[in-house]
């Protein structure tokens, strides 16, 4: 590429994280992004630079792949924080690390704010353990519980003073900003407070003239649903009728806390057409809901060699060795070059084009690596490059 086109690129600017990471007014960071683009693997990342640079981190993952825990030498991952082995705590940090249960999250909530009898009716009733454990948006909104909870936990007892938080991939990744809102229709709506007035209603006057009209819905719901299924609903919704309230008023302020100043959202993505098209619609979204985005983490960027040979340069010395009948090796290391040059280059015009679409979006982008990230020495080699952003500079 000529010094005139390389001149020509539009400029990003670097995200510079270990000033985010340091910063004590950071107290979330939301990792979010399409799927296979390492999402997790920076969050951890993140979390362990954080940690060894003194902060107190808990990572939150709601990614269903257990990397995250094998990453970070854990048996098991699970509902509950647990402190990660081996990391440097002598700058005075520490690293927690946990992977959401949802349904485990659902039921603390239920045992926190119902009676031991309500909530002995509730978790044993068939539709709540539908609802809990499958319902749609029901692991976003829960993740938004857990995150409210961790965060109430570091201000009251000083636990953490950080919490990463791994999104679910793809577009599901920008649910949970949705899920409080969509949960709390189903809960509110009108066939929930129909199924629940019989349980709220008080005195025969009112009964006998409520009967002729939900008898006929309940008749309908009964020959669609089934009488099993609909009386379920109906004893779950009379004992949850005390916690509706609860629900409405946690997801708003947990949504207030997202888009408060001490949260940062950062959007990653591979250097991959799809992948970018995701991040452009993370980034649009993200401003549409006023939420504080922080950057873009450009992940698994391949990084030509410091020799500075073109890849038709290299072609160019690899047919003339064909067809002089020169070394094979040679030849095919000439060929391998130019291919890794040509991938370099696309994915610099991926990425270009993006900083184009928007030119104030801080990017860091971060090398790719010949291995999987297995290990804490792996998640430092990634901190490190998302910390010394050298490949956004030259770029």
């Amino acid at each position: 590429m000529s010094a005139a086109r390389r001149a020509a690129r539009p400029a990003s600017t670097p995200l510079e994280v270990d000033v985010l990471l340091t910063d004590p007014a950071t107290r979330i960071v939301v990792c979010c992004g399409a799927g296979g683009v390492g999402k997790t693997t920076v969050a951890a990342a993140l979390g362990l630079r954080a940690a060894e640079q003194g902060r107190r981190v808990v990572v939150l993952t709601i990614d269903p792949a257990r990397r995250l825990a094998q990453a970070m030498g854990l048996a098991r991952l699970d509902n509950t924080p647990r402190e990660v082995a081996d990391v440097d705590t002598s700058a005075g940090g520490r690293l927690d690390a946990m992977m959401l249960d949802m349904k485990r999250t659902f039921d603390e909530i239920v045992e926190a704010h119902a009676t031991p009898e309500k909530a002995r009716q509730i978790l044993a009733n068939p539709f709540y353990q539908a609802l809990s454990s499958s319902f749609a948006g029901t692991q976003e909104y829960m993740a938004m519980e857990k995150l409210g909870q961790l965060r109430a936990e570091a201000d009251r007892e000083g636990t953490w003073d950080l919490v990463v938080v791994d999104t679910p991939p793809s577009r599901s990744a920008l649910d949970f900003l949705d899920a409080p809102q969509r949960l709390g229709s189903f809960l509110d709506g009108r066939f929930i407070k129909l199924l629940m007035a019989p349980a709220r209603a008080s005195g025969r006057a009112y009964l006998k003239a409520f009967s002729a009209g939900i008898g006929v819905v309940t008749s309908t719901m009964t020959k669609i649903l089934g009488a099993q299924f609909l009386g379920d609903v109906q004893t779950f919704v009379a004992a949850l009728d005390t916690m509706f309230g609860g629900f409405r008023e946690r997801a708003d302020a947990t949504y207030r806390l997202l888009q408060a100043p001490g949260t940062a959202f950062l959007v990653v993505a591979a250097p991959e057409r799809d992948a970018l098209r995701e991040a452009s619609y993370f980034v649009d979204r993200l401003a549409a809901e006023r939420m504080p985005l922080t950057g873009l983490v450009l992940n698994r960027v391949h990084v030509p060699g410091a020799s500075g040979l073109s890849a038709e340069r290299a072609l160019s010395g690899a047919e003339a060795l064909a067809e002089g009948r020169g070394h094979a090796l040679t030849e095919q290391l000439l060929r391998l070059h130019a291919d890794r040059v040509r991938v370099a280059e696309r994915e610099q015009l991926l990425a270009e084009r993006f900083t184009r679409a928007h030119p104030s979006v801080p990017v860091v982008q971060v090398p790719a690596r010949p291995d999987d990230v297995h290990d804490l020495d792996g998640l430092r080699a990634i901190g490190a490059d998302l910390a010394d952003g050298l490949v956004a500079a030259s770029a």
